[in-house]
């Protein structure tokens, strides 16, 4: 696949999964599901969203311009394109245009205005591709998946998110100690938590 590096393709042998090769469409897929879907149907306890104690609401102010080009500018153009083929590079062209990013900037207010996630950016594809340098591939563990999903629905997504983050981080809704998928936050700051704790 062209989006993909080049590099040698290792030797391939039939995946195994309960000590029996996959030799078919249908046990690969059973294979293949049963390992990256764990937790697929595993109930979740929403009790404990209870136990949170209310915080005061606030009014969610409109997307900005601004918003979706720092989101844009972070996206790697390299990246593969989602179900709707679209690249962040071919997206990033489309947007430079003022007419555009409006348009797409009232669609992404519109969404949080409904409360609403249309289907058409819930669908996804999964490809799944082999871990570099194992020493076998006869195991779903020397693979890993990559989920793809409408390139233009991921955008306004991660202006979503980086909305929440903004928010949740100032009003002091995340644990001192909670320092994973923060921005500006790295190991060192995992150091000085450690330290501190011992």
């Amino acid at each position: 696949m062209n989006w993909v590096n080049k590099h040698k393709h290792p030797a391939m042998e039939a995946i195994k999964y309960d000590n029996q090769p996959c030799l078919s469409l249908d046990s690969l897929w059973n294979t293949l599901h049963s390992s990256f879907n764990t937790v697929l149907h595993r109930q979740v306890n929403t009790n404990i969203l209870d136990e949170i104690e209310n915080k005061q609401t606030s009014t969610w102010t409109p997307f900005s311009k601004e918003e979706f080009n720092i989101a844009l500018g972070s996206c790697n153009n390299l990246s593969t394109p989602g179900l709707d083929k679209l690249s962040w590079r071919h997206l990033k062209s489309i947007l430079s245009d003022k007419v555009c990013i409006t348009r797409v900037i009232k669609i992404g207010n519109m969404y949080i205005d409904l409360g609403y996630w249309p289907n058409y950016f819930k669908l996804s594809s999964t490809v799944i591709i082999p871990k570099p340098n194992k020493p076998s591939y006869d195991s779903p563990k020397s693979f890993h998946p990559i989920i793809l999903l409408n390139t233009l629905g991921k955008l306004i997504k991660k202006v979503i998110g980086e909305r929440l983050q903004f928010h949740v981080v100032s009003n002091d809704f995340i644990h001192p100690s909670q320092l994973e998928g923060l921005k500006f936050k790295s190991t060192t700051d995992v150091d000085v938590a450690l330290m501190h704790i011992n």
